[in-house]
């Protein structure tokens, strides 16, 4: 059964491409982040602050793409980012920190 994931994307004000991510990434879906990712010139923002759960492959995706993308996440993925070592590779942003599920 896929797990739903929901792709949006978006650019900032100065041009940047910004890909933002809500729901589940895991291995039945990953393919999507993929093609999506792939199909996104130059550097890219991935907005993970709605997604609630991160497994290895997804994550085995964004080490594929660690030389030009930015991770936005919130603090549930904080742990995930940094002791797989991405957070060592990619530009990450933790948003909400410090503040009260």
């Amino acid at each position: 059964m896929t797990t739903l994931l929901t792709l949006t994307p978006g650019r900032r004000p100065d041009g940047t491409p910004v890909l933002t991510a809500i729901g589940e990434i895991d291995m039945s879906n990953t393919h999507d982040l993929a093609a999506a990712l792939e199909g996104t010139a130059g550097p890219v923002v991935l907005d993970l602050t709605a997604v609630e759960y991160l497994d290895s492959a997804g994550l085995s995706v964004l080490f594929s793409h660690a030389d030009r993308i930015e991770l936005v996440a919130n603090p549930l993925l904080a742990p995930i980012l940094s002791v797989s070592g991405l957070a060592d590779l990619a530009a990450v942003s933790i948003t909400g920190e410090g503040t009260a599920p």
